[in-house]
């Protein structure tokens, strides 16, 4: 009797397991394929994953609030991401991303022969912001390199400008020289809102709607107000170019002069008490060696 009920259980499960595998392959199946040819292209640490992350954003991801894919879909378009995976992506993203630090915390418990449920909803809770936070440090670091790189970029346009080229030619010729960076894909992206139809003040416009830097917000109204009053454009960029650079100095000489300041909680911290212990101790020993202590 214990052998039959055993085998009914086996049975059972494997059943159950045979079912769990049809339905999950006919969902995978279910899944439309992407076309990618007007998106950047995956980074490595994505593609892996990206297979597990479209099955969410198709079965699970459609049922989230609007509002709340907007809020994401415009923290994608400050940081340029938007133009790698949508709002419902992005979530999905950081779905898969709280199962796997749910995972990595049950094999670490499992391993130390612990167990506690409030650790894995922290780790699954990391895991879900994770994304977010990576995506805020994104924007940080652009933000840093297209202050860094506007002044390279607007002397490369000066030059093909003042060389004979017009606009686009002169947008071509930065991308193609400028260094690397996220203003060098936004640059990319205004020539493929170009060759898309877009008028040039329109695709302008749009980038400095993705990035919202005051220095880029001058650079395009200047170039807009030039052409539409028929002024020399070589003089508003090479102006643009020069005030840039002004300002680059500015922050630097800021900087520096900050620094001092920012150096006195770890000179008070870590090195005078290191110092004085140094200086002290030899001290100390030497009384207590003659009895004085």
């Amino acid at each position: 009797m214990m052998l039959v009920v055993a085998f009914a259980l086996a049975a059972g499960l494997v059943g159950v397991l045979a079912a769990t595998t049809m339905a999950m392959r006919r969902l995978t199946v279910a899944v439309p394929d992407e076309a990618r040819d007007y998106l950047d292209p995956l980074p490595p640490s994505l593609r892996a994953v990206w297979p597990v992350v479209r099955f969410f954003d198709h079965h699970l991801v459609w049922i989230t609030p609007k509002s709340l894919r907007a809020a994401v879909d415009e923290q994608l378009r400050l940081t340029g991401m938007s133009f790698l995976m949508t709002a419902r992506q992005f979530l999905s993203l950081s779905i898969v991303s709280a199962l796997a630090f749910c995972l990595l915390a049950g094999i670490a418990m499992l391993g130390l022969g612990v167990f506690s449920p409030l650790l894995l909803l922290a780790a699954s809770a990391l895991g879900f912001f994770y994304p977010r936070i990576w995506l805020r440090d994104v924007r940080k670091r652009n933000l840093l390199q297209v202050t860094r790189h506007l002044p390279v970029f607007l002397d490369f346009l000066t030059l093909s400008v003042e060389a004979g080229l017009n606009i686009n030619g002169a947008l071509l010729q930065a991308v193609e020289k400028g260094p690397e960076g996220p203003l060098r894909r936004e640059f990319e992206h205004v020539l493929r809102d170009l060759k898309s139809g877009l008028s040039r003040a329109d695709a302008l416009r749009r980038m400095d709607d993705r990035l919202r830097v005051k220095e880029v917000t001058n650079f395009v109204g200047a170039v807009i107000q030039a052409e539409r009053m028929g002024s020399g454009l070589a003089a508003t960029l090479r102006f643009q170019s020069e005030q840039r650079r002004t300002e680059r100095f500015q922050r630097a000489e800021k900087q520096a002069m900050e620094a001092p300041v920012k150096l006195i909680f770890p000179l008070v911290v870590f090195i005078f008490p290191v110092t004085f212990i140094v200086l002290g101790f030899p001290i100390v020993m030497k009384f207590m060696q003659e009895g004085l202590l």
